[in-house]
């Protein structure tokens, strides 16, 4: 094998040039790869050396190799320093167009950097995730599984596309399931998603027209998602106090709107009433009344989000707003996500029968239908009262886990800081009595291992608060986590 002559660096970065140091580094060694100039299997200098000869300081040269790693461009082999790995695909990495720029020409709007940052480091090794919107694994129920897989393995003999709006089985399932909850329905008034996400996708490119106004809480969950923005939708925040969404705030947010729009129809209004994410508040009855009441003066059409209905483990079960539904304004969206699995991908959405049947339409064109594996094994755990059973111990430990959660805020944020005292599902509210800057907080959490939800991804405007969870650790786990935040607030203020 012919010996590869040692590289040779004879170019030096501009220093007047308005493009970084080590931006120029990394796309002069790309352009002398895909030359040829360097080839496969070339082993680079020393980084000494190479400092010397970009003439700049070590940890340049660093950060550029670290990038042309992480491009797959330079591979570093152990005894044998780093050498080129890859030049053809790799190569387009480092020039590609900007995402932001490529996704907002499309259907998609980019997440902003600190989203993409939680969704990356969420699976990250040794990472405690204070914020997260998810169960703990360790509550899986694992011999309820074996028993509804085993039961699918038996039963099921073909796996084909299931009907547009989910399988009969499923929809008959969820339809008595909602009913309990006193929400009258039928199967035909059911649509199978994969996940509430897709429901929302659904009905931003379905039913809503681009250039609408979806209100929604502030904050509000929707307000971390790109959906509706995507779609050509603009959101509007709608103040909430301990009770939930203020309908005279929504009154008024309409009012402001109508008079610069001009518009009447071309609005909606999102919400999450019960166990609302971020806050964790849940809307009492009166203001549920009083919510109706308003969007009916209005005519404005409601989008019911019940994601974390099932896990209310206060006194008395809330019921939703499609229980005071009369003409069909409300679009009521479940799912399995929260409560049993999010990986099994299951929502659905109760809505009329004209609207299921072109939602279903619409979504045979995403995706021919949600798993039907999911879709059986759902059914079977709610037909068999598994899921019923499974409800009632999930409930008592995160009853458990939210108890344990407000006493470690009060030994560790009592006058420093407020939270809500949530009746179910995930989340507190910490809101800052001082003004903390959250980003920075966000940061030197993670440093420290600590994954955080910001508040200001979940608001419409700068705030001071953060989404806490008790749902993904034990009380030992979120204890030792906000003692790290804890010291964390005090370096940073």
């Amino acid at each position: 094998m012919a010996r590869i002559a040692p590289l040779v660096i004879d170019w030096k970065p501009d220093r007047t040039s308005n493009v970084p140091v080590t931006e120029q580094i990394v796309d002069y060694m790309c352009h002398q790869v895909s030359s040829g100039v360097w080839p496969i299997g070339a082993r680079l200098p020393s980084q000494r050396a190479m400092a010397e000869g970009f003439g700049v300081n070590r940890s340049t040269v660093i950060a550029a190799i670290t990038e042309l790693t992480d491009y797959g461009i330079v591979e570093g082999l152990h005894g044998a320093g780093t050498r080129i790995v890859s030049n053809t695909w790799s190569l387009m990495l480092p020039g590609a167009p900007d995402w932001a720029d490529y996704v907002s020409s499309g259907f998609f709007e980019a997440n902003n950097a600190t989203i993409q940052t939680i969704n990356r480091m969420e699976f990250a090794p040794n990472i405690a995730r204070l914020g997260t919107g998810e169960l703990d694994p360790r509550l899986f129920p694992r011999d309820m599984w074996k028993q509804v897989l085993t039961e699918a393995a038996q039963e099921i003999d073909s796996l084909g596309y299931p009907p547009p709006a989910g399988m009969t089985v499923l929809r008959e399932a969820i339809a008595a399931h909602m009913c309990r909850s006193g929400v009258n329905c039928t199967p035909a008034q059911v649509l199978i998603t994969s996940g509430a996400l897709q429901a929302l996708q659904l009905i931003s490119v379905s039913l809503l027209s681009a250039g609408s106004t979806v209100f929604a809480e502030a904050p509000s969950y929707i307000k971390s998602l790109q959906v509706f923005q995507s779609a050509g939708m603009r959101l509007s925040g709608v103040t909430m106090d301990d009770q939930g969404l203020r309908s005279d705030a929504l009154e008024h947010a309409l009012g402001e709107y109508r008079a610069v729009s001009g518009k009447g129809a071309d609005a909606v209004l999102y919400t999450i009433p019960t166990n609302h994410n971020p806050t964790g508040v849940t809307m009492t009855n009166q203001h549920r009344h009083d919510l109706i009441d308003c969007c009916v003066a209005n005519r404005l059409p409601i989008i019911e989000d019940n994601a974390y209905q099932d896990l209310y483990f206060g006194d008395e079960m809330p019921k939703p707003l499609k229980t005071m539904d009369e003409t069909g304004m409300v679009i009521t969206l479940g799912s399995a996500s929260k409560s049993l699995a999010p990986g099994l991908r299951i929502g659905w959405i109760i809505a009329n029968e004209p609207i299921v049947q072109r939602l279903a339409d619409v979504k045979m064109q995403m995706d021919y239908g949600a798993s039907l594996l999911s879709q059986w094994a759902f059914a079977r755990f709610l037909t068999s009262g598994l899921y019923d059973r499974y409800l009632v111990d999930l409930k008592r430990e995160l009853h458990r886990r939210r108890d344990a959660a407000m006493e470690s805020l009060e030994r560790h944020f009592l006058g420093r800081a407020h939270w809500s005292r949530p009746d179910g599902g995930f989340y507190v509210w910490l809101t800052f009595e001082q003004p903390v800057r959250t980003s920075r907080l966000f940061q030197a959490a993670l440093k420290r291992g600590v994954l955080l939800n910001p508040g200001d991804i979940y608001d419409f405007e700068g705030d001071n608060s953060l989404r806490l969870s008790y749902a993904y650790t034990t009380p030992e786990e979120f204890e030792a986590s906000v003692d790290v935040l804890a010291q964390v607030v005090r370096e940073v203020l």
